[in-house]
């Protein structure tokens, strides 16, 4: 028989069960919702009250890809903003991580201050700004004006990230690779990154997903040159009416990507979101 202790976890680990299967069901259930619709015709759409047994009907994602408003060109240009995006991103974050965490800067308050300040203020009170400084440039509707304009909101995201895991790394090993005569540069890339590539995983996939779910800036700063595919879906949004069987197979379509990453760097992921458990004590 099991005595207090046992019977008290047991109950613990099933409220546990219980809780994360309520959280799992209510995030899975839009995407299944969204399935289904993607699935129907759009007067089955429509009906009410909704039918659960249907004829499946692919012709969605066929309009939603080659048809009259596809978006596949949409899905090409995210590909490049979230792809260049993210690649700016680690490549300046990761030194600048690097400065921040393991050496004595003279205003390192003041620059953290700074860079910290920068995710403070309301991306819509940025928009007009934005709009005219890209418009000086001749930049506006460009690849280089909006990955630049989405660099100002994921680099400081992204060497505030890196920062709390460079922070754990025991300042040891690093004075061990000093003694030995390695630089700075050499010290960074051979002892500080391979110790830190969960996180740097975690910041690439955070990254990459705020690139190619932003709406705001590239709705008013793009246009029909760079058009992301969050802008090209409203294609199937109109005044007269809404097309939500190829929206929802819109949708689905552009999520593949962010998926299809996401499975592949798991368990980087994993071991990145759980490196600050398994490190302590590194600071000093």
């Amino acid at each position: 028989m099991m005595n207090i202790h046992q019977r008290a976890s047991a109950r613990r680990n099933a409220l546990l069960m219980t809780a994360a299967t309520v959280l799992l069901l209510i995030w899975v259930f839009p995407l299944l919702w969204a399935t289904v619709v993607s699935l129907k015709s759009e007067s089955e759409v429509l009906a009410y009250p909704p039918n659960l047994i249907f004829k499946p009907v692919f012709q969605n994602y066929q309009d939603a890809i080659f048809g009259d408003f596809s978006i596949l060109d949409s899905l090409l240009t995210s590909v490049i903003v979230a792809t260049t995006t993210t690649l700016l991103t680690i490549v300046l974050a990761v030194p600048a991580a690097y400065a921040f965490a393991r050496l004595k800067l003279p205003a390192r308050r003041t620059l953290g201050f700074y860079t910290l300040a920068t995710q403070m203020v309301p991306p819509v009170g940025l928009v007009i700004p934005y709009f005219l400084i890209l418009n000086k440039l001749q930049w506006l509707d460009t690849y280089q004006g909006m990955i630049v304009v989405y660099l100002t909101f994921s680099l400081p995201f992204a060497i505030w990230l890196l920062v709390s895991y460079m922070e754990d790394i025991p300042f040891e090993m690093e004075e061990a690779a000093l003694l030995d005569k390695a630089s700075r540069l050499q010290t960074m890339w051979y002892v500080i990154i391979p110790q830190v590539r969960g996180g740097i995983a975690v910041t690439v996939i955070f990254v990459f997903l705020n690139a190619w779910n932003e709406f705001l800036f590239a709705v008013q700063l793009g246009g029909n040159t760079v058009r992301p595919v969050t802008v090209a879906m409203y294609n199937f949004v109109s005044v007269e009416q809404t097309l939500w069987a190829k929206l929802a197979a819109a949708a689905l379509v552009a999520m593949l990507p962010v998926v299809i990453i996401g499975i592949a760097a798991q368990k980087q992921i994993v071991k990145g979101l759980t490196v600050g458990a398994v490190k302590g004590g590194g600071r000093r």
